[in-house]
């Protein structure tokens, strides 16, 4: 039997669980701008996408020309469904408004169009992660603070990670289920269906080059995954990482594990790396939804109230054990 397509996945929970069909719409939407952007990265230097771009985001990170292309797709894609009064875009200073000829929908788009670009030369997977809020009321002009919900508050979040396989992964708030794009038909099918993260783990991914700049809760937790069965933990853990978040929270999902990006004494007027909007509010809600956790450290991710658009937060997600360990040593 051929598994579901996205559009029927969707039709279903429409039917059992009365989701909005102009949810569907905009999910379906931000499916097609992935699809495109899938095509994009695999025809690389064949279509002139890659290297940079000669320009910066508002993070002052120098754009690459595919973070620029691929941005460009999302907010058309999402504009045109009809379904949103608002975007934020990692690579956009301000909130982006719909064009004038277009309808306004009920709902507010976040997106990390391109996660990864450090691995984009170098063809290592890569990915585009949104989250949807609901507008409070929709207006054609957004401003920043329509956007500044907590993420306890997102309708739907996922990610689509371009590696071996283009993969789908969307939480609509009643577990997570991954959908692989069948390059024949271009459809997203249905392959993986309530996804469970283990509550035990037995890796772990942080950049470890950056050990000197953490703080004393994360040196102490770190120090004792890596003693190994001789230390407290009493078992071996393996490290990984890809330096995209889009491929470590897909590992995580896929075998378990915790990933961690904590804050660091390079920037202490600064809560963390990771965006709180676009990047660690829709993998919380996704790693949630698939029986782990998130917190930034002292509270969990989706609880925190956001202060601006682009505020960056510590991240630790994954495995609830050990999620539970390391916001403890910050408590301690």
């Amino acid at each position: 039997m051929t598994p579901l397509s996205l559009q029927e996945f969707l039709s279903r929970e429409e039917a059992l669980a009365g989701s909005d069909p102009v949810l569907t719409r905009l999910l379906v939407g931000i499916s097609e701008a992935c699809k495109e952007i899938s095509a994009k990265v695999r025809e690389g230097a064949l279509a002139g996408v890659l290297g940079l771009a000669g320009s910066e985001n508002v993070q002052g990170e120098e754009q690459k020309k595919l973070d620029i292309i691929s941005n460009d797709i999302f907010v058309e894609a999402v504009a045109r469904t009809g379904a949103v009064c608002g975007m934020v875009s990692e690579e956009v200073p301000e909130p982006i408004a719909v064009p004038e000829e277009l309808p306004l929908g009920p709902y507010l788009a976040c997106f990390d169009p391109l996660d990864g670009s450090s691995n984009i030369d170098i063809n290592v997977s890569i990915g585009s992660i949104f989250a949807i809020l609901p507008a409070e009321r929709p207006k054609r002009v957004p401003a920043p603070q329509d956007f500044l919900q907590p993420g306890r508050n997102l309708t739907a979040a996922g990610y689509c990670m371009y590696g071996p396989q283009t993969i789908l992964a969307l939480t609509l708030g009643r577990g997570v289920f991954l959908f692989t794009l069948d390059d024949v038909t271009g459809t997203f099918r249905l392959t993986k269906e309530n996804v469970r993260v283990p509550r035990e783990a037995k890796e772990f991914a942080i950049n470890m080059s950056n050990q000197r700049f953490w703080e004393a809760p994360v040196v102490r937790y770190v120090s004792e995954l890596l003693q190994g069965k001789d230390g407290p933990r009493g078992k071996n853990y393996n490290m990984r990482w890809v330096a995209a978040m889009v491929a470590e929270v897909h590992r995580i999902l896929m075998r378990g594990g915790i990933f961690m990006y904590p804050r660091d004494s390079r920037n202490p007027e600064r809560a963390g790396k990771l965006r709180l909007l676009y990047e660690a509010n829709p993998m919380s809600m996704l790693m949630e939804n698939a029986g782990g956790a998130s917190t930034n450290g002292h509270e969990r991710i989706r609880d925190i109230v956001p202060n601006s658009i682009h505020e960056r937060v510590a991240v630790f997600l994954g495995a609830a054990e050990e999620v539970e360990t390391v916001t403890g040593y910050h408590k301690a």
